[in-house]
């Protein structure tokens, strides 16, 4: 029987065949958006404005995406990363998931996963979890927007204070596994040091943004938070370890 390998030229074809229907869908409809736009009688050169423009949006988001796969490919190899962060993903969702799946096969995203089954279960979780959404928004989105008007129709201030609750129960959720480990002692805490690091360099950057009217900073500071997080959590490491 082969070893198994997370980087096989298998796993990276079918990764490739992903990513290549996304970008073709994605050029797709832009060519067809593009087309009817000048049907519209828009003017080419706006239509190149709007381009470079989105073009340019896009690139705070790609860090991220990217900071998600260097992040995930040290356990999981680059291909299973590469494709799930480039359909329909985020690290928010993709690293947790992959961990508590590596966890109910009894093992951990701490190291490179060398098992073909608890690979293909951390696989299917990512895949499946992330699928939800997709059923959801179509078929149940509209009702639930409808009802949260509602809401806030009846009690302005109520709304506010549901929309915060919705807000706080999903950080929480991510705050229990930043603080599962503090009872390990000082190691436990390096999770927490790092967020707190993360937090610091958020509120310099909105500081920034706002006083000295530095507008880049908008979409730049969760990427340049997310960088410089992970830059300080390499010598923590090393230092607490």
């Amino acid at each position: 029987m082969p070893e198994f390998n997370l980087d096989s030229p298998f796993l990276w074809f079918l990764a490739a065949i992903v990513i290549v229907f996304v970008i073709a869908q994605s050029v797709f409809f832009l060519i067809n958006a593009w087309k009817q736009a000048r049907k519209m009688g828009l003017d080419k050169a706006m239509l190149r404005r709007v381009a470079f423009s989105s073009a340019i949006f896009t690139i705070a988001p790609a860090i991220a995406i990217l900071l998600g796969v260097i992040t995930l490919s040290h356990a999981l190899g680059l291909p299973l990363p590469w494709m799930r962060m480039n359909v329909l993903g985020a690290i928010t969702f993709e690293l947790p998931a992959a961990e508590m799946a590596a966890s109910a096969a009894g093992s951990s995203l701490a190291s490179k996963i060398t098992d073909a089954r608890v690979f293909s279960t951390i696989a299917w979780v990512m895949t499946l979890g992330m699928m939800a959404p997709m059923i959801i928004a179509p078929l149940f989105l509209k009702k639930i927007e409808s009802g949260l008007v509602k809401v806030g129709a009846k009690d302005e201030k109520w709304g506010e204070i549901f929309m915060a609750a919705l807000l706080l129960g999903m950080v929480s959720a991510f705050l229990g596994m930043i603080f599962e480990d503090i009872s390990a002692g000082l190691v436990g805490w390096i999770p927490v040091f790092v967020l707190l690091f993360s937090a610091l360099i958020m509120g310099v950057l909105g500081t920034l943004h706002k006083k000295a009217k530095i507008a880049w900073l908008e979409n730049y500071a969760m990427p340049l938070s997310m960088i410089g997080a992970m830059a300080f959590s390499i010598p923590l490491t090393s230092w607490i370890g």
